[in-house]
């Protein structure tokens, strides 16, 4: 019998089984390029920032002294060059390498993943886009999973960037042996491991949580619906059916505004976070007693009010702009170029 037109469409169809290869091949490879592309983002950023965040830390930590080592964020960098010079800027700086390529590759692989699967509950296929609310949901989601791989990685580095205030001026030789005895990142986890155990790596959680959570649903969120608002300016200058696609420029200032957004919303979680990891080593308490999340935070507030909640966010905001402009540039190029 011949075969009928009807067959012989249906024998040129894939089967389901290859439909489901090429659907796992095609996420296998997203899934590859999210932490590859993410984990470059995050390394070039983090050296050109590191900086301020170290800044950033110690004016969080100073919030319940008596006297303030710092003025302010000009102050704290001034000192620190002064007193420690270059090495003293990049303190505890193989942490947050280590902590930028785990971060980002978590957190894109995992906006990635989350994406994916709203478009797989609402029968869409892989190219088709999801809405700004459903990418907010994927931020948040990403914000929350990264925050467990993140909080022991910040951990260690808070301590060592708060090492060197109980030193004092490297002018007298004392002070330049001390700070060669200083124990480097391995020594610090190892040290918290023994002292504390699996738990006290996860000191601070909270804290991260809030912030990776909300900050990372109005990271996206922000660069997103700023890219959308970037594209649809164009839209109507192209011929129909050409390709649009977000040009350089635009991806940075969508980046620039999410660093913004990311650390206005939920910086006093942050600040506490900070508090409480720098505690040990600048306000060690008697009885091996440890302030809650939430105990930190009301003395912080009684200490200073607001104005302590938010120390430090005015740089941190200010490194913010270039950085997050730096890692969505960085993504969005390289996700361009090997799309």
């Amino acid at each position: 019998m011949a075969e009928t037109p009807l067959a012989a469409l249906h024998a040129d169809l894939p089967d389901a089984t290859t439909l489901a290869s090429s659907s796992s091949k095609s996420a296998l490879v997203d899934g590859v390029k999210d932490i590859a592309f993410g984990s470059v983002a995050g390394m070039v950023s983090k050296v050109f920032e590191h900086p301020f965040d170290l800044c950033k830390v110690r004016l969080q930590s100073q919030v319940l002294d008596h006297t303030a080592r710092f003025n302010g964020p000009i102050d704290c960098l001034t000192q620190t060059w002064r007193n420690e010079g270059i090495r003293g800027l990049y303190r505890g700086l193989p942490a947050p390498i280590v902590g930028a390529m785990v971060e980002n590759a978590v957190l894109f692989l995992s906006y990635g993943q989350i994406q994916r699967a709203f478009r797989f509950s609402s029968g869409k296929d892989a190219s088709s886009d999801v809405s700004i609310a459903q990418k907010v949901v994927a931020g948040a989601g990403a914000g929350a999973i990264t925050s467990f791989f993140l909080t022991p990685i910040e951990l260690v580095k808070c301590k060592m960037q708060v090492q060197m205030l109980s030193i004092g001026s490297l002018t007298d030789a004392s002070a330049q042996a001390r700070m060669s005895a200083l124990p480097g990142p391995i020594k610090v986890f190892k040290n918290v491991l023994h002292t504390n155990g699996v738990r006290g790596l996860w000191l601070g959680q909270t804290g991260t949580l809030l912030r990776e959570t909300g900050g990372c649903a109005a990271w996206f969120g922000t660069k997103e619906a700023i890219c959308d608002f970037l594209l649809a300016r164009r839209r109507h200058q192209l011929p129909e059916g050409a390709r649009l696609e977000l040009k350089e420029w635009e991806s940075a200032v969508a980046g620039a505004c999410a660093g913004v957004s990311y650390n206005v919303v939920l910086f006093p979680a942050d600040s506490v976070k900070s508090a409480l990891q720098t505690e040990e080593e600048l306000r060690p308490t008697s009885g091996g007693t440890r302030r809650t999340f939430w105990g930190m935070a009301r003395a912080m507030y009684a200490s200073q009010g607001v104005r302590g909640l938010y120390a430090g966010m005015g740089i941190t905001v200010a490194r913010a702009i270039p950085s997050s402009a730096m890692i969505f540039l960085i993504y969005d190029g390289l996700s361009k170029r090997f799309s």
